[in-house]
């Protein structure tokens, strides 16, 4: 019989209530403080005129077995789709198809043998098991290796600055392998191909079941609550102080917010740990969301091989998901990675979206000003940590120097992607490590 504990977590999202979970399946008390409205995090909702869906574009593969897990627990099993999606390849002004080995080989923007070490270095980086090798490397050097030198500045480059900007001149080959590594994942665990996933209605349905569930095993929410210190108690506890000044005390509490704001908010701190802390660099989103009463391609992905667009790529959603989940119409994200510093992060919402939109127009002459429905603008700053050179050899621990206080997020997702099912793994492992060790 375990000795129950009261628990308090910081920040509502999949991290949170994944470690809400597993700590209530275990008897303890739990009450997570989520700044916003309502849990969700990055995998929150939001209203485009009358339909709701995802405010930041999210996919569920075959091999995402965590994810799957949590949606069986909390009933979701039943309402996944599985879709075969295609991709696309914007290059000189064109759209190429990318679906398949066949469009692989006629893609003109690069000759045969580019293509073949294309597809070597994609190869090479699935069968690589040693991760930590990877870490060791920048990003660029071992690309040129593999693809040359043609290769990496006609694909690689526009792909890398598409996602890192110019931080990818820092970045370890971790960053190709992790995403290599995901896409190849169902294979390895022997599925015949990979697939694409969503639940009817979206994050929206997922995050309100999820809720429930964890309410009805007693998980406590604190919505609107801002946590901006916290420190130990003369009897070891853990004493939190909100935005409105109010105190509330917990035998031990989990922050999952970005680590910098995590070590900040506490009063002890150490400074070396504090240090360590402040030295992940984390990357920012800015996103553009389009409706339109019409369809623009076929692909759920489009990559862009330009260097001039503004945003990084486009996700057409309703090339994955049913028209019927939102009303009809078409859904495109047209995302954007900065820096968690870039001044573009405080530019107003219309001017983004106009300049977005500007160069969409561009690539899609069809579509017209009047076939867009709705267009809005979501922001995050701190989204994912950059993963330089021996990123895993600096990252501070998740047991502080002020003891009952931990720190898990993202930056603990050192050997994959950004993405719900690696949040999850997180969570579960490294609460593993504070239950068993204290």
């Amino acid at each position: 019989m375990i000795n129950p504990t009261d628990w308090g977590i910081i920040g509502g999202g999949f991290m949170g209530m994944t470690l809400a979970l597993r700590l209530v399946e275990q008897g303890h008390k739990v009450t997570i403080y989520e700044s916003a409205e309502k849990a969700g995090g990055l995998a929150s909702s939001w209203q485009m005129d009358d339909i709701v869906w995802d405010r930041f574009y999210h996919v569920i593969l075959m091999s995402d077995l965590n994810t799957r897990k949590v949606l069986k627990e909390i009933g979701l099993e039943n309402e996944l789709n599985w879709v075969e999606t295609k991709t696309g390849f914007y290059s000189d002004g064109k759209l190429y198809s990318m679906s398949n080995l066949i469009e692989f080989f006629k893609f003109p923007p690069i000759n045969l043998i580019d293509k073949f070490r294309l597809g070597l270095t994609i190869f090479v980086a699935s069968r690589i098991k040693n991760w930590k090798a990877m870490e060791n490397i920048l990003v660029e050097k071992w690309l040129v290796k593999w693809s040359g030198k043609r290769v990496f500045n006609k694909i690689w480059l526009p792909l890398l600055k598409a996602k890192l900007g110019d931080n990818y001149k820092s970045t370890s080959a971790l960053f190709i392998w992790s995403t290599i590594q995901r896409m190849y994942a169902a294979r390895r665990s022997g599925l015949k191909k990979e697939m694409f996933g969503y639940v009817n209605g979206g994050y929206e349905t997922i995050n309100n079941h999820f809720i429930d569930y964890l309410v009805k095993k007693g998980v406590e929410f604190r919505y609107n609550s801002v946590i901006t210190s916290l420190q130990e108690t003369d009897s070891g506890k853990i004493e939190l102080t909100k935005f409105d000044q109010t105190k509330v005390v917990h035998e031990k509490v989990i922050s999952t917010l970005p680590s910098h704001i995590s070590a900040c908010i506490s009063t002890g701190i150490s400074e070396e740990e504090k240090k360590k802390h402040l030295a992940i660099r984390y990357l920012g989103v800015i996103c553009t969301t389009l409706l339109l009463n019409r369809r623009i391609s076929p692909y759920y992905v489009t990559n862009i091989t330009e260097s001039n667009t503004p945003f990084t790529g486009v996700i057409e959603m309703t090339a994955l998901i049913n028209t019927e989940q939102i009303k009809g119409h078409h859904l495109i994200y047209l995302p954007k990675y900065v820096n968690s510093n870039d001044p573009l992060l405080n530019e107003p919402d219309y001017k983004l979206s106009e300049a977005f939109l500007q160069d969409f127009l561009k690539m899609y002459p069809d579509v017209q000003p009047k076939n867009i429905l709705f267009r809005g603008v979501s922001k995050a700053r701190n989204v994912f940590s950059l993963p330089v050179i021996n990123y895993s050899e600096n990252l501070p621990g998740i047991k502080t120097s002020v003891k009952n206080y931990y720190i898990i997020n993202s930056a603990q997702i050192i050997n994959g992607t950004l993405n719900v099912n690696e949040t999850i793994q997180v969570a579960e492992t490294k609460l593993s490590e504070i239950l068993k060790n204290g």
